[in-house]
């Protein structure tokens, strides 16, 4: 009884957990790399300059409609849209509200990406993510 009821527990709170609700994006909502551009030979550090159309730019836990906050995705995919965006080496966050950074980078190919989390770092519905760039870090 005590495990029907542990494993029980497990399915409504692991459900809860993966069914995360998303906050609407404004239609036409961009997200842009503005530099570097695709294709570009770099030295690291390289620094990324984020753009955002359509919505405005409001740090994460601020509950402001039409906001989110920038995520840069480095060497991964995009992660599945229904869940919080990860907090990892390849998924960067910048839940202050930056519109820029710099980041470290080994010599060779790598790809950008970015995604618009909302105040709980979930991917907006729909989802506003940028192209994918490729760049080049020379030494």
């Amino acid at each position: 009884m005590k495990y029907a009821v542990i494993f029980a527990l497990g399915l409504v709170f692991g459900n809860a957990a993966s069914a995360l609700e998303r906050t609407p994006a404004p239609e036409g909502a961009e997200v842009y790399i503005v530099e570097p551009e695709d294709g570009a030979q770099v030295k690291s550090p390289v620094t990324v300059v984020f753009g955002l159309k359509g919505m405005g730019v409001a740090p994460a836990g601020v509950d402001k409609e039409g906001t989110g906050h920038h995520h840069l995705i480095v060497d991964a995919p995009l992660p599945p849209m229904n869940e919080g965006i990860p907090a990892d080496e390849n998924h960067i966050h910048f839940g202050g509200g930056q519109t820029e950074t710099t980041v470290e980078l080994e010599p060779g190919e790598h790809t950008l990406q970015m995604i618009l989390g909302d105040k709980n770092h979930v991917p907006h519905e729909p989802p506003v993510t940028s192209d994918r760039i490729t760049i080049t870090v020379v030494e």
